[in-house]
């Protein structure tokens, strides 16, 4: 799978045009000016993380905490996003805190497995409504990226692509006939 492939998954899951692709792709840096004071904390990280985890929890599987989502998604905002992209970012952590706050009267960080998900599920209802009526020049919702950038790093990251697929080291041969059973993981 290359990463093209895997950006247009993505956009196909969290119903929206991947924020920041057009760097991302190309592999490029973002010319434009940072944010000023942009750089984000080790708590910041810690949450993101947190964030990440809510999304794809360790199962018999890695979590995003294990591919370490959160310093993923600050170098992406750092390094791909527009300056406006990366406000709505920045601004959306406070949000989700806030939000959490006002729903279950603590933060985020103290809140329980289930209060997490519970905001994140109705988080992700009201990105997916507000990509419904977003106009061209709109900025994008802030759980959108969030949630875009837990999957992009998850599925890009050492634990995501080992222990998630059969991975096969390149180079290696190509064999087109190789056995495949039902419920196998999907190889990359």
């Amino acid at each position: 799978m290359d990463r093209r492939e895997l950006l247009k998954m993505i956009a196909v899951i969290t119903g929206s045009a991947v924020v920041g692709g057009e760097f991302f792709s190309s592999g490029c840096k973002n010319k434009e000016s940072k944010v000023a004071g942009l750089s984000f904390s080790q708590n910041d990280i810690a949450f993101l993380d947190e964030i990440g985890e809510t999304i794809l929890p360790k199962t018999n599987t890695p979590g995003a905490k294990d591919a370490e989502v959160g310093k993923f998604m600050t170098t992406v905002v750092n390094d791909c996003y527009k300056e406006s992209d990366q406000q709505v970012f920045v601004d959306g952590i406070k949000k989700l805190d806030e939000a959490c706050t006002k729903m279950f009267g603590h933060g985020f960080m103290k809140a329980d497995v289930t209060h997490r998900k519970e905001l994140l599920t109705s988080l992700d209802k009201e990105a997916k409504e507000y990509a419904k009526i977003k106009k061209k020049n709109d900025p994008n919702h802030y759980f959108t990226m969030m949630k875009q950038l837990t999957l992009l790093g998850f599925f890009t990251s050492k634990p995501g692509l080992q222990q998630c697929f059969d991975y096969l080291p390149v180079p290696g041969k190509y064999d087109g006939g190789a056995a495949y059973k039902e419920n196998d993981k999907m190889y990359v």
